[in-house]
């Protein structure tokens, strides 16, 4: 069995020279695929497709949902590298800070993939070709949320976050929380006002977490009432402090056992590789002490720089059920290495097609953490006004004393709601009325059902339009 040498480029963490494979580089982590010889990380040998194919194949229409739960649609051709689809959704989102994302999707036994953009998206392994859909998802989870530029990327941090605290993927205490359920309550609602709120009951339609009760939502609301004063912006930013101090913020768990067979969960996050028991965390392999990482068919590898950090041995090895699932959590820690520990990574280069190739060719092909804060510092410039959506699921809309019907917390305020504004305009535009899904949300604002709204704005009558513009600047002065 043969090591092939994948080294991450011109990384900066600390690391001995290697001396199993064909490359030997000083100084730096080594990835690798340990296949046979004549097995590519694909399976087979097959040939590397180039960068544009002739024929670019049928056209797939692609389902992504979005942080806030809407829809979009995308038509790519089958042959079409997966850059091509995330390119285009960052580009409807008009996203700067685009590395720290990525298409996530999963497989028929439920195992999670991310899109892999350097490869064919008809190649990528357990992606339905009859019914595509993949979900936009935070994919490196930065441990300073301060470090984020721009005010929108943090906002797609909060939804994602809103999101793992909702599936209780955050592990956290109640009081914690109720603390984040606050700030999320403050960016969506605004500042507490008695006469709106005389009870906890106004937070009973928004699900923050599982076990939510009557008790907690008190907890919530007191929150609340300290936060008066602060923006959208600083409440975004609060929450994100808050949740990078809990257990498991970032951490995706992946089923494995180790060489006694004692089930256990692996994950990778900024500072290295995490075992797991359950959702207790027994063990931390820090990048600084791993020399290199590989996996050979179910197996999964650590090699550790034996001097100085006292382990009884220098290979650790765990398991996972198929090759699939091994190879995948492989590429999970090697992109995660690229993207935290290197100051820079080399473009992919296309090989010349060979009848036998040693390993995967895989390597984290992305800018860097480095690279993206310096990037959006030179090239910045201050972004329209973005709109903020809904994003909780629930029916309950909310009233207040005074008479009005704030929107109900499953809807969404438009068809692509993350898109930003029109120039010079710091809300909704009067001249959006003609499009049914504004229309639709204003008269639900005003009080009616999603049936009765919806019958309201498809009848193009005289009055009708006329009221259907009063619902809309409703909603622009809300927004």
């Amino acid at each position: 069995m043969m090591d092939s040498e994948l080294p991450p480029g011109s990384c900066n963490s600390t690391g001995h020279l290697s001396t199993i494979g064909y490359h030997t580089v000083p100084g730096r982590m080594h990835h690798s695929a340990s296949t046979p010889a004549g097995v590519d990380g694909a399976g087979g040998g097959a040939r590397t497709p180039p960068a544009t194919p002739k024929k670019g194949g049928k056209m797939l229409a692609l389902r992504v949902q979005m942080l806030d739960d809407t829809i979009s649609m995308f038509q790519i051709q089958s042959k079409a590298l997966g850059k091509v689809l995330f390119e285009q959704v960052c580009k409807q989102l008009h996203l700067l800070e685009a590395d720290y994302f990525g298409l996530e999707y999963q497989d028929v036994n439920g195992t999670k993939y991310w899109l892999d953009i350097e490869k064919p998206i008809c190649r990528q392994v357990g992606l339905s070709m009859l019914e595509p859909t993949l979900r936009f998802c935070v994919k490196f989870y930065t441990p300073d949320p301060a470090r984020l530029e721009e005010e929108f990327t943090r906002y797609l941090f909060c939804l994602q976050v809103k999101r793992d605290l909702a599936h209780a993927t955050i592990q956290c205490n109640e009081n914690t929380a109720a603390l984040m359920a606050s700030y999320i309550i403050q960016a969506e609602c605004g500042d507490f006002v008695p006469e709106d709120y005389p009870d906890h009951s106004y937070l009973s339609g928004y699900k923050f977490f599982p076990g939510q009760d009557a008790e907690s939502e008190r907890r919530i609301m007191e929150n609340h009432k300290k936060h008066i004063g602060q923006s959208p912006a600083e409440a975004d930013l609060n929450l994100l402090e808050t949740a990078r101090r809990c257990e498991l913020y970032g951490i995706k768990m992946h089923p494995a056992k180790d060489h006694e067979n004692v089930p256990l969960n692996l994950a990778v996050a900024h500072m290295g590789i995490v075992v797991f028991q359950h959702t207790t965390k027994i063990n931390t392999f820090s990048w600084a002490k791993i020399r290199k990482i590989s996996f050979k068919r179910k197996k999964f590898l650590i090699k550790l720089h034996p001097e100085g950090y006292s382990y009884y041995r220098d290979v650790v090895e765990f398991f996972f059920d198929g090759r699939n699932e091994c190879k995948n959590f492989w590429k999970k820690c090697v992109e995660n290495h690229g993207f935290f520990r290197c100051s820079s990574v080399p473009r992919p280069r296309r090989h010349k097609p060979r009848v036998i190739t040693r390993g995967s060719s895989f390597r984290y092909s992305g800018r860097t953490q480095k690279q993206i804060v310096e990037y959006v510092r030179d090239n910045y410039v201050k972004r329209q006004t973005f709109q903020r959506s809904a994003s909780f699921r629930g029916s309950r809309s909310l009233r207040s004393s005074r008479g009005d019907v704030a929107a109900p917390v499953n809807a969404s305020v438009s068809a692509h709601p993350l898109l930003p504004l029109p120039p010079g305009s710091d809300a909704i535009s009067l001249e959006w009325a003609a499009q049914p899904h504004y229309v639709e949300a204003a008269w639900m604002m005003r009080g009616y059902s999603r049936a009765e709204a919806r019958e309201a704005a498809a009848r193009p009558t005289a009055a009708r339009s006329q009221a259907n513009q009063a619902a809309c600047t409703m909603l622009r002065e809300r927004v």
